[in-house]
């Protein structure tokens, strides 16, 4: 099973990159809006969406389609395939690309699902299943998921900093993706860590360059990581996942970090 992925998963590699950080005019998303309670939902017949969504994948010729469900626009409805969305009519018969918007309050409707699906599919990790680098004695404030290569130049830098974002109350849950792809350096790298003893000394010796000689033998979830970042659509790193779900491609300081977080506790519905 794992040599058929690789294919798939080299193509994505291919487009992915180590990232720099994200300017401060494009780090908050068409969701960020006022933080109004969202426009209420019309209901809608159970049978009539499981209906909807069988036609709708039968028209887009076998593409999967994981759940049709109603939106604020009377007799439009949305589709998701993975964190992919459309809009349709409930006769399937005209579709929308692109993400709802609610123009009253400058939220995009669209955004706030898929960031639920995608904190979904990111916590189907343990803590087990991830290297945690979380505050000393006191409970985090925040958890932010962080796809990470071990040989990206900005991962490393977001490593040096670990203990300041511990300081900030943040924890810093590591998850796999060598970006090169699997059965490379990189990924043998991020195999002999999680194989280590000690995971966290073995992830920071091997993030300050000077390499972690240890054995790849173990059983590991690295595949599975590179799995999930390609379900992510992730294209580099450091790919850090906020608690809601917002996706923040590239490095962020501590600082940054920080205040990304904070707007996020300020946008949440009161």
């Amino acid at each position: 099973m794992q040599k058929l992925l690789i294919p798939m998963l080299l193509a994505v590699m291919a487009l992915a990159g180590c990232a720099p950080p994200l300017e401060e005019g494009a780090k908050t998303s068409a969701s960020t809006g006022t933080g109004a309670t969202p426009t209420s939902v019309q209901p809608a017949d159970p049978n009539d969406m499981e209906a909807l969504r069988q036609l709708v994948s039968a028209r887009l010729k076998g593409t999967p389609v994981d759940a049709v469900r109603p939106t604020p626009l009377p007799g439009i409805y949305e589709v998701q395939s993975g964190l992919n969305f459309g809009y349709v009519t409930l006769d399937g018969r005209y579709l929308i690309e692109g993400d709802l918007n609610d123009m009253t309050t400058g939220r995009s409707l669209t955004e706030d699902t898929r960031r639920t699906a995608r904190m979904a599919l990111v916590n189907q990790f343990s803590d087990d299943q991830s290297i945690v680098y979380a505050p000393e004695g006191v409970p985090a404030k925040y958890t932010v998921t962080v796809f990470t290569d071990i040989d990206c130049g900005y991962c490393r830098k977001l490593h040096q900093h670990i203990a300041e974002y511990n300081a900030d109350g943040i924890a810093v849950r590591y998850l796999f993706f060598p970006r090169s792809g699997p059965d490379t350096p990189s990924y043998f790298k991020a195999e002999k860590v999680w194989c280590a003893a000690d995971r966290k000394a073995a992830l920071t010796q091997a993030k300050l360059g000077s390499g972690y000689e240890g054995d790849a033998g173990c059983q590991n979830p690295v595949m599975d990581h590179l799995k999930l970042a390609s379900q992510l659509g992730l294209r580099g790193t450091p790919a850090i996942v906020l608690p809601d779900g917002q996706l923040i491609p590239g490095y962020q300081t501590p600082d940054e970090l920080l205040k990304a977080l904070a707007r996020q506790d300020a946008s949440r519905p009161s």
